[in-house]
């Protein structure tokens, strides 16, 4: 399992009062008989179904440009001094969280095995949190602490943002893009790549701000609980999660995630009815060993 965990020097100073001292893997292979062809395991799992408008966009090129993204974004924040330091207590929740989480990610998605995986922890009030292609997460501060997240709703979050990278809905959202700005063009740049690749270069600095549509966060949403269960997390927290987000969204300036990550009364009875399917899977899951708690309430 490649796991690469970054974080830049982090002074005392930092730009965030939230810094205050506070405190691969799972191949699947599905065998129909002795000397029978083999299925990869999202074959046989529901939540990893993949959009074929995913091939109109080298997934390599995609990977790339978020990397790229992603470096230049912490170099921003890194010259803010609000990167989390690696000793940090809640980067350290969130990298369990994840290293729990990750070796599960091949089944859904046999690139995931060569991602270079990466968990950083931004000091922003912003309630946010994304994983981008290639398997780069963020978590800024103030979902942690505005929202007071258990260890099972921040896993929830963190399946849920997992799911989308491995079921590669920024690749399919430029390949749709793609797919309306060029037409009939499309079929020839198939054959040639050519101008695909060009396409998705032109498109890179477009990954940290695409959306979602709904049926994608539907199915993150079913994906990253099977995650989360799957790696001892209760998926029931999942309707906890986004019971909290609902009450957050009803302010005069709702969170940033809930932009692109709706909260609703019909998104928690969507969660309600895939418990039956997760809830197994948590109750034969090897439980965690270490719990956190949320961080302090961020002062008014």
């Amino acid at each position: 399992m490649n796991t690469a965990h970054s974080s830049a020097p982090h002074a005392a100073a930092c730009a965030c009062s939230a810094w205050r001292p506070t405190r691969r893997l799972f191949t699947g292979l599905l065998a129909a008989g002795a000397g029978a062809a083999v299925a990869p395991a999202w074959a046989s799992t529901p939540e990893c179904k993949r959009s074929g408008f995913t091939k109109a966009v080298p997934a390599g090129q995609v990977e790339d440009s978020a990397t790229q993204q992603y470096r230049q974004m912490l170099q921003q924040y890194s010259g803010k001094r609000a990167l989390a330091p690696m000793d940090h207590p809640q980067l350290k929740r969130l990298r369990y969280m994840a290293d729990r989480m990750i070796p599960f990610a091949p089944q859904c998605n046999e690139r995931a095995r060569d991602w270079k995986w990466e968990v950083n922890l931004i000091g922003s009030p912003e309630v946010n949190a994304f994983c981008m292609p290639g398997g780069k997460i963020a978590f800024y501060w103030g979902i942690l602490a505005k929202l007071q997240l258990s260890d099972d709703e921040a896993a929830a979050i963190m399946g849920h943002e997992m799911a989308h990278a491995l079921l590669e809905h920024a690749r399919e959202q430029m390949g749709k893009n793609f797919a309306t700005q060029t037409g009939l063009r499309l079929g020839a740049a198939l054959l040639g790549l050519g101008d695909v690749g060009d396409m998705a270069a032109r498109m890179g600095s477009q990954l940290l701000s695409l959306t979602y549509s709904r049926s994608d966060e539907t199915q993150a949403d079913g994906l990253g609980l099977v995650m989360s269960a799957q790696a001892g997390y209760d998926p029931r927290a999942g309707i906890t999660l986004w019971e909290k987000m609902m009450k957050a969204s009803g302010g005069s300036s709702p969170p940033k995630l809930l932009s692109t990550h709706p909260a609703s009364a019909d998104r928690v009875r969507d969660i309600e009815g895939r418990l039956p399917r997760v809830l197994p899977l948590f109750e034969a899951a090897a439980k965690p060993r270490e719990r956190f708690t949320p961080p302090p309430l961020p002062k008014d």
